[in-house]
């Protein structure tokens, strides 16, 4: 089967400036890239006006917790409406393998924020994914899993034995095709991870000149994970961290959604560009991912604290500690720079839909009661268990940096709700990096690059990325003058998506989702 797209701007994944040409593919590969192209076609796609690009990639997705549920489909297709054709999984430290498929630590594989329904090993992943898959996914193996697969969420420092079990799993992984690995050290059980664990697994990924991208263990000023008075903020300190384990284990590694939550961490940017590139100039390989939107998804318990957790109902009433709460939350509020304001709330139980898409503060006035007590109700109705949307990651001065910057790529870090308010990002990501490339007067051309090319580059994906002859036919068509998403629907499709072909097939044609399993599960060559 021979399509041909005729009359288009060619935006090739090089970041060169755009051509007027056409682009022949055959079944699933690219066959001519050229300014005219007479050969006969089975089909003829007129995209005069429009720009044709490599498929999207999105550099960190979770999307591989889904690929095997019954209603799959629906936690793909917006991804595609973007434009995405391919996805990096595994991140964080959540991978659906890893493990043996008796494990039986099943529930806790993905850290409380998925559920693994097919534990196993990559092999097996492999198999199951088989022409199962609505886009292309570059997977990577979770430490997080690795662990959890081995102790649940036991925080008992791994033996030997144990890290020789772990760099099987790790083996078995990136013989068997995987991109690298990933950390994610906020989440159980990853956080309990001791250095010599985590040394061993980054190097074992290094052995196979894998990647390692790294969740950091703090992404604002402040947090519970380091000691409150440090002579660096945390926000750098998690940097450090990960430059450390780099550099001692020799991986290459990529610092996954770099973000500076609240106000107070803003100021924090030049200094943490300024580690990014000093590192360069030593000749480390790292890099990092970033987001489109101000704001992003968290739990609802993001300000609250352990100390109070652990009381008994009894005693989380008593008025000493409700005043100690409200004064520790207010310390975290002052510090980080977040209000009650920043705080939507996703999603609080199937009771209480009436809670969704409003602030803290929103519904404090509504209910007449202070915000601590709103907040500390919603806690309670969730069963602490809640999300929420967190304000204050970005503001339009440093997205715009980091969209400029030489070490960015773009993701999306974000799947589909099954209950709730939905997470913007999973909808309309993509889209809203070229409107504001057009706002902010950046060439199509480059953000189109870190689309596409480059992060093909980054995560060493052979045969994607780029519209060149032989490469496999991941094709997006945008129409970039039309770009458009809209804020205030999270959930609403995108304008601007003309035509998604994915190893071939089309996936969306004339703006119109195609319901096509064309995805595949993509593997690295050996080195």
């Amino acid at each position: 089967m021979k399509t041909l797209f005729k009359n288009g701007w060619i935006i090739d994944g090089t970041g060169n400036a755009p051509y007027r040409g056409d682009v022949l593919i055959e079944d699933d590969r690219i066959r001519k890239v050229a300014e005219r192209i007479e050969e006969e076609a089975d089909e003829t796609v007129d995209i005069e006006g429009y720009q044709i690009c490599p498929g999207l990639i999105d550099a960190h997705s979770h999307n591989d917790f889904f690929y095997d549920r019954k209603d799959a489909e629906k936690f793909y297709k917006p991804f595609i409406e973007q434009g995405i054709t391919t996805q990096i999984t595994g991140n964080c430290s959540f991978s659906p393998f890893g493990m043996r498929q008796d494990t039986p630590y099943r529930d806790k594989i993905g850290g409380g924020l998925f559920d693994c329904l097919h534990p196993g090993s990559f092999a097996d992943f492999k198999k199951r994914a088989k022409g199962n898959l609505y886009v292309n996914m570059a997977p990577l193996i979770g430490n997080g899993s690795v662990r959890a697969g081995m102790t649940g969420y036991d925080n008992t420092a791994f033996t030997p034995d144990q890290i020789e079990e772990l760099k099987k799993h790790v083996d078995e992984a990136m013989e068997g095709g995987a991109f690298g690995g990933s950390f994610g050290f906020m989440y159980e059980p990853n956080r309990y991870s001791k250095k010599d664990e985590l040394l061993a697994f980054a190097k074992e990924v290094a052995k196979y000149d894998g990647i390692v991208t790294i969740h950091p263990r703090a992404c604002s000023i402040v947090s519970a994970d380091y000691p409150l008075l440090t002579k660096k903020s945390h926000l750098e300190m998690g940097l450090d961290e990960a430059v450390d384990l780099m550099k001692e284990s020799g991986c290459r590694l990529e610092y996954s959604h770099l973000i500076f939550t609240g106000q107070r961490s803003w100021k924090l940017l030049d200094k943490m560009l300024n580690t990014f590139y000093k590192a360069r100039q030593e000749g480390y390989p790292i890099a990092f991912d970033n987001y489109a939107f101000h704001y992003g998804a968290s739990v609802i318990t993001v300000v609250f604290p352990e100390w109070y957790a652990a009381l008994s109902k009894e005693d989380a009433k008593k008025p000493v500690n409700k005043f100690k709460l409200s004064l520790t939350i207010l310390m975290y509020r002052k510090v980080l720079g977040i209000d009650w304001d920043d705080m939507v709330v996703a999603y609080i139980s199937d009771d209480h839909p009436e809670y969704e898409g409003k602030t803290v503060l929103e519904l404090a006035e509504k209910e007449g009661v202070k915000p601590i007590d709103m907040y500390l109700k919603l806690v309670e109705l969730s069963n602490r268990a809640g999300s929420i949307y967190l304000g204050k990651y970005y503001n339009d001065a440093i997205v715009k940096r980091l969209m400029e910057d030489d070490l960015s790529v773009f993701m999306t870090d974000a799947w589909v709700e099954e209950k709730g308010l939905q997470n913007i990002a999973a909808f309309q990501t993509f889209p809203q990096f070229f409107v504001l490339a057009k706002r902010y007067g950046m060439p199509v051309e480059r953000i189109v690059r870190k689309m596409t090319g480059a992060t093909a580059d980054r995560y060493k994906i052979p045969e994607r990325g780029y519209l060149r002859p032989g490469y496999k036919a991941d094709i997006t068509v945008i129409d970039y003058d039309h770009m458009k998403v809209d804020e205030s629907v999270p959930d609403k499709k995108p304008e601007g998506i003309v035509h998604v072909y994915i190893n071939g097939k089309p996936a969306v044609a004339d703006g119109a989702y195609q319901s096509v399993k064309a995805g595949e599960v993509l593997l690295k060559p050996r080195p």
